[in-house]
């Protein structure tokens, strides 16, 4: 389903809400307060978003004006009135060579998202017909023993958004297993909690920057000889040890400030030490485990584009980078799309989280 079909659907939908509302209020079948809730939570965030839109608007054609007006007195001054004339009228038949490389309007940014959709279902369709063409050779090769010939075109806008979410999802698995066990240890033990302060006050700070080039050191030592792309092993590994410690602190804080009346009657009980952790105190911290989850996610998605730029990995980060870089009359536009779904996957990521964070909630009381 297409872009544009979906958004015509999501505008029929409201249409026919709003309509179906203002028809209950007239004819007296609305509440004045079931009224206000649907103003306060419908109208009042569509108003927002045209304001915003006129705003940008507005504020992308005053940033053209100004930079088409300084290109003219520009051409005037070093190359006389008959350049600035051309130019001018280069300008104002919309010539792509001659726009004013500046805020993209809102308009723009729609178009470019449309053909960068447009592009993905091109590319998609030379990806299936080249591993068409190409399923009987790859079978001989499989059956000989040899590698199998895979595409390397270059990838679509979508495929990096995919490659990004990929990434982040291994680097959060990473965090999440080095920081929630190690977490456990350091919030039931005193001691280690004095021995680990100094190194999480000193690394947590660090520069995502930083951490790419630490990872990068070892993991291309480690891989040296390999015909491998560590592209991808190194962005993860960067985007789960920057994005681990709030879930490493948030976890040591809530094993620390369990209940003591729980883990009495864990001891009377005699629950093993296993045991005292998976029936106890896990249950017993998940809320602040997760607080730190939901934190470690977002700032693994925030310092993912960074990560992916240095590494050279194929995902939003490159693709915003190769857009800056390129300096077409349409980067500009193209970079604005990735910065909305940058922002749109990070606000999914964070109800995601929420979500499953009030799945797996519970009342203390049941944690034994």
């Amino acid at each position: 389903m297409s872009a544009s079909l979906t958004l015509n659907k999501v505008t029929n939908f409201l249409g026919l809400r709003i309509f179906s509302t203002l028809k209950d209020l007239f004819t007296g079948k609305l509440e004045k307060e079931e009224f206000k809730n649907f103003l306060r939570k419908t109208i009042v965030p569509l108003a927002s978003i045209l304001l915003f839109i006129g705003l940008w608007h507005l504020g992308a054609k005053s940033l053209y004006n100004t930079e088409a007006t300084f290109k003219i007195e520009k051409a005037l001054q070093d190359q006389g009135l008959e350049a600035a004339n051309a130019l001018e009228a280069c300008i104002a038949s919309g010539e792509s060579s001659c726009q004013p490389n500046t805020l993209p309007s809102p308009s723009q940014v729609w178009e470019s998202f449309q053909s960068l959709l447009r592009d993905h279902n091109i590319i998609s369709a030379d990806k299936a017909a080249f591993i068409e063409k190409t399923a009987a050779m790859n079978e001989k090769r499989i059956a000989a023993g040899k590698d199998a010939i895979v595409y390397t075109g270059r990838p679509s806008f979508v495929d990096q958004i995919f490659k990004s979410l990929q990434t982040v999802f291994a680097g959060f698995l990473l965090a999440l297993l080095i920081a929630v066990p190690l977490g456990i240890f350091i919030g039931l033990s005193p001691t280690l909690k004095s021995a680990f302060n100094w190194f999480i006050q000193i690394f947590k700070p660090v520069s995502p920057v930083v951490w790419y080039l630490l990872v990068f050191m070892i993991v291309k030592t480690l891989l040296i000889g390999s015909s491998e792309d560590s592209s991808f092993t190194i962005s993860f590994i960067s985007v789960g040890l920057c994005s681990m410690w709030a879930t490493l602190v948030n976890t040591a804080m809530g094993v620390s400030s369990v209940d003591k009346d729980y883990i009495n009657v864990a001891k009377v009980l005699k629950l093993g030490t296993f045991q005292k952790i998976f029936k106890v105190v896990l249950p017993s911290s998940l809320p602040l485990i997760f607080t730190g989850l939901k934190i470690t996610l977002s700032v693994a998605w925030m310092v993912l584009i960074a990560i992916e730029l240095l590494a050279q990995s194929p995902g939003l980060g490159l693709f915003v980078w190769e857009e800056f870089q390129n300096g077409a009359n349409d980067s500009n536009a193209k970079i604005i799309v990735a910065m909305f779904v940058i922002g749109i996957i990070g606000f999914l990521l964070d109800r995601l989280m929420l979500m499953i964070q009030n799945w797996v909630s519970f009342d203390k009381q049941d944690a034994i």
